[in-house]
């Protein structure tokens, strides 16, 4: 039952040290880096890993222009790991790649439409938020408003349906009721 409890507080111990984990510049370090620095050599020695620390590439700082781009396009495409967070603000590797990689395609000069069709072609429509409208998308683009349109006219539909008149009991029905309510 300790060991587990030792688990437990290591393992969230660990977690809160990785997500507070921000080297200078915005880089993500690894979790391993400041555990590494600040972890007691108890954890040190049963994590692997944990005890050397590993230094956080920093990127030299990006004109205004490069900059303005840059922003615009990352907040335009999606992480493909975290999903539902846009490529600036997750903190996942392959996003800290991907970023790596649009801001050397921006610095080569590729136009922003070059970026897009280069990253839709290595990784698929879903890596834009906003997908262009085509046959393969018409699904995700007009999905909901047919569901919607579909479920407004069954509504309608239930709503018109003249109700039914109860048919009046027959005298033995009528009967037979008192005598349950009698008893």
């Amino acid at each position: 039952m300790r060991a587990v409890l030792q688990w437990v507080l290591v393992s969230v111990w660990l977690w809160g040290a990785g997500v507070a984990a921000q080297a200078p510049g915005g880089a993500v370090a690894t979790s391993s880096a400041v555990i590494g620095a600040a972890a007691p050599p108890s954890v040190q020695a049963t994590l692997p890993g944990v005890g050397a620390p590993v230094a956080a590439r920093t990127d030299a700082p990006m004109s205004s222009a490069v900059q303005a781009r840059w922003d615009h396009i990352a907040a335009e495409l999606r992480c493909l790991v975290c999903q539902n967070e846009s490529l600036a603000s997750s903190n996942a590797e392959l996003a800290v790649d991907l970023r790596r990689e649009l801001r050397s395609l921006i610095e080569q000069g590729q136009s922003d439409a070059d970026i897009r069709s280069f990253l839709v072609s290595r990784y698929g429509d879903f890596v834009l938020y906003k997908p262009e409208v085509k046959p393969v998308t018409w699904l995700l683009w007009f999905g909901p408003f047919v569901l919607l349109l579909g479920a407004l006219a069954l509504a309608l539909r239930l709503m018109r349906r003249t109700p039914v008149a109860p048919t009046p009991l027959t005298d033995s029905e009528r009967a037979r009721a008192r005598q349950l309510l009698e008893s």
